[in-house]
C-alpha cells in the first residue's frame, strides 16, 4: 500500500470513530506502530487529524460520507447483520440505529413480516417497498451525509414507542464494557432507543474492541447481547459476559 492510501485510510478511520490509538490503528492498516506515528506526524502537519498523546483525534469537517464507511470491513459487517437477523421471528417489532451494520441488518429482513422502525434514512429506502414490512420512519433534523435523523423529534418520537428488538451501533466499547460514541449529536438518540426496547444487542466487529468514544451511550448490563466477531478483544469480552451479556461471534 503506497503512503498515501494508507494515510488517508487513516483518516477515513478517525472520521468514522472520531479518534484512534497508534496501536489500533497499526493493527487495523498491519502496519508497525512506527508507520502508523510518522503518519500521523505527517498528517497533523497537514490539518487532516490531531495528534494526541498515543493517537489522533479527527479534525472537524463533517462526517464520512456513508457510502465510504459502508465499504470498511465489509464482509465482517455483513456476517454480524446476518446472525443478528437471525434473532428476529416473524411478527415482531425491530428498531434499527443509524450506521452501515444496521443497514446491512435491513436487507436481510427483505420479504418478512415484520415491523421495523428507524431513524436511518438508508435504511428507508433500502426497506420502502418491501410491502411484507410494516416501515415506521422517525422523525427529526435530518444529518445528510451520514443519512439520519437525530434531534428532539427524534427522540421524542421514540417515547411513543416499545420494540421487541434494538439493533445499536458504536464507535467503541471500553475494556469495562461501556459503550462509547463520538458522535455527539447522535448520542441522545441511542439512549431514547434503548429505553424504547426490551432487547438491546450490541453489532460491532473486532475493530470496535476496546474502540474510541468520547461519550458514554449506556454500560454493559443495559445490553441483552452483543454480535461481534472472533477476534474482539477477549478481556472486553470477559468484561461483558460478568455483566451478564451474552456474546455471540458471528
Amino acid at each position: 500500500m503506497l503512503p498515501k492510501q494508507r494515510q488517508d485510510q487513516i483518516v477515513r478511520a478517525l472520521r468514522a470513530d472520531g479518534a484512534g490509538g497508534v496501536k489500533v490503528l497499526a493493527e487495523k492498516l498491519g502496519v508497525s506502530e512506527a508507520t502508523i506515528r510518522r503518519d500521523l506526524e505527517q498528517l497533523h502537519a497537514e490539518g487532516r487529524l490531531t495528534r494526541v498523546y498515543g493517537g489522533a483525534l479527527a479534525v472537524d469537517g463533517g462526517d464520512e460520507p456513508f457510502a465510504d464507511v459502508n465499504a470498511v470491513h465489509a464482509e465482517e459487517k455483513d456476517r454480524i447483520a446476518r446472525r443478528a437477523a437471525d434473532l428476529v421471528a416473524d411478527g415482531e417489532s425491530v428498531l434499527l440505529d443509524i450506521g452501515t451494520t444496521a443497514l446491512r441488518v435491513a436487507q436481510h429482513l427483505h420479504g418478512r413480516s415484520l415491523t421495523v422502525v428507524t431513524s436511518n434514512l438508508a435504511v428507508l429506502e433500502e426497506l420502502q417497498n418491501d410491502e411484507q414490512i410494516e416501515l415506521i420512519v422517525l422523525g427529526g433534523f435530518v444529518r445528510r451525509s451520514y443519512r439520519s435523523l437525530v434531534g428532539y423529534l427524534t427522540e421524542e418520537s421514540l417515547r411513543q414507542i416499545h420494540v421487541d428488538w434494538l439493533f445499536l451501533g458504536t464507535s467503541g466499547v471500553r475494556p469495562d464494557g461501556r459503550v462509547m460514541d463520538s458522535t455527539m449529536i447522535e448520542v441522545p438518540v441511542k439512549r431514547a432507543m434503548i429505553k424504547a426496547a426490551d432487547r438491546v444487542v450490541l453489532l460491532a466487529d473486532r475493530t470496535k474492541f476496546p474502540g474510541h468514544g468520547v461519550a458514554r451511550v449506556c454500560e454493559p448490563g443495559e445490553l441483552a447481547m452483543v454480535v461481534t466477531e472472533p477476534g474482539a478483544d477477549e478481556t472486553t469480552r470477559a468484561q461483558l459476559t460478568e455483566a451478564g451479556v451474552e456474546v455471540v461471534l458471528a
